[in-house]
């Protein structure tokens, strides 16, 4: 029986070990390396050539999603690891189709990685009960991180996705990232709705 290639992420060493272990011991898969994930550009995806990854969110999770949003469009596909609702939120904003809680058996997340492998969207109803509520307080900063603030207050100049990432000096496919979160956690459609419902909450000058 072929094995699938999976690559372990978290910022958390002891995280990395206890996925390991557990995975190791599933017939179906194969563990061929564990990363830190805080140095995604240098991600030895090329070393690895995994077929899924599996990416505990729930350790510093900004910097876990920001760094999942640099992921190139080819990587292989990502499984998240979410502690909470909101960190799941988080993950399916950031455009990951398949989020497990951390807390799932060895056996539901194999059957989660293999499902994925198969191009099948993954979901976890434990973590339904406390996802993210509608918008938020108004003046509540703490909604968006410091880098969505940033692509904020350029989409409010009017700014597309190109002028903002010559602006941060980033690539474009991270600010599409950034701008899909943002427009997620404030529940808008689009741009322009999403630099007016910021100005509304005090996330913007007026």
């Amino acid at each position: 029986m072929t094995r699938l290639r999976v690559l372990v992420v978290s910022l958390d060493h002891l995280s990395r070990a206890g996925l390991v272990a557990v995975l190791d011991q599933q017939p179906r898969l194969t563990v061929v390396g564990q990363v830190s994930g805080d140095e995604v550009p240098y991600l030895p995806l090329d070393v690895y050539s995994p077929e899924i990854i599996v990416w505990d969110v729930s350790w510093d999770t900004d910097s876990a999603i920001d760094n999942l949003g640099l992921l190139s469009e080819n990587t292989a596909p990502v499984l998240a690891l979410a502690a909470t609702g909101t960190q799941a939120a988080q993950a399916r904003t950031a455009g990951l189709s398949a989020v497990l809680s951390r807390d799932a058996s060895p056996e539901a997340l194999a059957a989660a990685i293999v499902a994925l492998s198969h191009g099948l969207q993954v979901t976890d109803p434990a973590l339904a009960s406390d996802s993210v509520p509608g918008i938020p307080e108004p003046g509540s900063a703490s909604l968006l991180t410091p880098r969505e603030h940033d692509v904020l207050r350029l989409l409010a100049e009017g700014l597309p996705n190109k002028g903002v990432a010559s602006r941060l000096a980033v690539s474009e496919h991270t600010v599409k990232f950034h701008v899909n979160s943002i427009m997620g956690k404030l529940n808008a459609q689009s741009r322009t709705e999403a630099v007016t419902l910021a100005t509304r909450l005090g996330l913007l000058p007026i």
